[in-house]
């Protein structure tokens, strides 16, 4: 066995090769690169709204970042409503939901197991993987996470200099004119894919999504949209492994947001507007952080979420995860998923390409639009917190006030009106099961002595067999003395 592994692993120069193959783009030098850059067109703050940003978003995901390399601590559970249910202009990202293995235990330890997890990322071509004898293999980039900032982006786009032209890059906008309106989306996704297409056929082997041109008169189709028609377009074509797809985009700011990217073929993203957001957050916070030391804070934070997500599928390495796609939307129709995301599961349909351009379409024409919000304030949010006029939450104050009123004054009538809010989804679209009412029908009812009593039907009950490793003991003890008195059964969930 030993002697067989070590003449394979002999037989060719692995570790030489891939060193000769692999540009580190922190160690280029590149003349004319800024360490911070600003989009001309509008302000920051119409830069936000533009993305959707709102004030939860700088409290809740990016100052925690900022400040201490890790996200903030949350507690699990969401009773927001689906993006495809929600009455307020949901982000792409969001009808997108990360596939996981279902057990107990993780896959992957991302911290005691960090060992194992990778975030380089290599931008370029793909060399062939059956060529043993590594002819004309192309060069490759190398990154150490996929978030680039200011000064990572600028060295992508004067690539060509330092390499001596073995790499090009190409900025492709994905922008389309306001006045075009909802039908306009499809035409500039076709244009879009028919210019990466040639911009790989001219020798071009970085081709990069911009949004940076986004203004009153021009609409970002969301940057995801754009990667995935992009990315099925060039495998469409044979043209995928030629060429790497870096996304720059304002509408990135959270973990979910780059996971997402990076499952639909993102090599490397560039959120702009949020390293922007976090150079504004130092200036005025008067804080003791350098803006670039706060930015690398972020950046290192995106790369803990990245590793922690990754294990929850097992993955360990960014470059497995780069396009495998491993999502399944909820709330996006067939022709739309078969078009632009084929290949990811969509059990249940809903909106499709014209729908998301009308949300994109809302969020841009409320940037602009000074009745709305006065100029200097981004929207609530409401997503963590309940708030006024922010997204709708399971547990309202009135839900949890009527509970608390039937409890301690033992009102039934208190409890009534606690169980019509909860129990009520038709009217407040929360959730899918929401939206099904009981079919009743009084030819098929039998009478209440032929069914069998509570204390009968309560010994079917068993409570699922989880170990001390996901609930606690007192947890265990609760269960176990409830099931002894019903009558049915409990498990440990011990070993077999």
């Amino acid at each position: 066995d030993v002697e067989l592994k070590r003449t394979i692993s002999k037989a060719r120069p692995y570790k030489k090769w891939v060193e000769n193959l692999r540009i580190n783009l922190k160690k280029l030098n590149c003349k004319n690169t800024q360490t911070k850059t600003a989009s001309s067109h509008i302000t920051l703050i119409e830069r936000q709204k533009v993305f959707g940003f709102s004030r939860e978003d700088i409290k809740f995901l990016l100052t925690p970042m900022y400040k201490n390399s890790q996200e903030a601590t949350g507690s699990m559970g969401n009773d927001t409503p689906l993006a495809v249910l929600s009455d307020k202009n949901k982000i792409l990202y969001n009808y997108f939901r990360q596939l996981f293995a279902q057990v107990t235990n993780p896959p992957i330890d991302p911290i005691r197991e960090s060992v194992v997890m990778s975030l380089v990322s290599y931008i370029g071509p793909r060399p062939n993987l059956l060529d043993i004898n590594q002819v004309n293999a192309p060069l490759r980039i190398q990154v150490s996470q996929p978030i680039l900032d200011f000064e990572d982006m600028q060295k992508l786009k004067n690539i060509h200099n330092p390499t001596k032209n073995k790499f090009k890059s190409i900025t492709l906008e994905t922008c389309f004119p306001v006045d075009w309106g909802s039908e306009g989306i499809e035409a500039q996704i076709s244009s879009l894919c028919a210019d990466a297409a040639d911009a790989v056929n001219n020798g071009y082997n970085i081709i990069i999504l911009s949004d940076k041109n986004v203004s009153m008169n021009l609409v970002a189709i969301p940057a995801l949209l754009a990667l995935s028609a992009v990315h099925q377009h060039l495998i469409k074509e044979g043209l995928r492994t030629k060429t790497g797809l870096v996304v720059e985009t304002g509408s990135a700011r959270e973990v979910h947001h780059y996971a997402v990217l990076a499952g639909y073929g993102a090599e490397a993203i560039h959120p702009y507007v949020a390293l922007e957001t976090i150079q504004e957050l130092v200036k005025t916070s008067g804080e003791e952080i350098a803006s670039n030391h706060a930015i690398e804070n972020y950046i290192t934070a995106i790369g803990k979420g990245f590793s922690k997500i990754m294990s929850k599928m097992g993955i360990s390495t960014y470059m497995s995860y780069c396009g495998a796609q491993i999502f399944e939307a909820v709330g996006i129709n067939k022709v739309t998923i078969d078009k632009y995301f084929l290949g990811t599961a969509s059990a249940v349909e809903g909106i499709g390409l014209f729908e998301i351009a009308e949300e994109s379409l809302r969020v841009h024409k409320n940037a602009f639009s000074s009745n709305l919000n006065p100029y200097h304030l981004l929207e609530v949010g409401g997503e963590y917190e309940w708030r006024t006029r922010g997204e709708e939450h399971m547990w309202t104050p009135d839900a949890i006030a009527k509970l608390q009123h039937s409890v301690r004054g033992n009102s039934w009538s208190s409890y009534e009106e606690f169980a019509k809010i909860i129990n009520d989804q038709s009217k407040r679209h929360m959730t899918l099961r929401g939206l099904f009412d009981l079919k009743i029908d009084s030819k098929k009812s039998i009478h209440i002595s032929e069914v069998e009593p509570a204390s009968e039907i309560v010994k079917r009950f068993a409570t699922g067999a989880m170990s001390l490793g996901s609930i606690s003991t007192e947890a265990h003890v609760g269960l176990a003395i409830a099931m002894n008195r019903l009558g049915g059964k409990s498990n440990t969930g011990e070993g077999g």
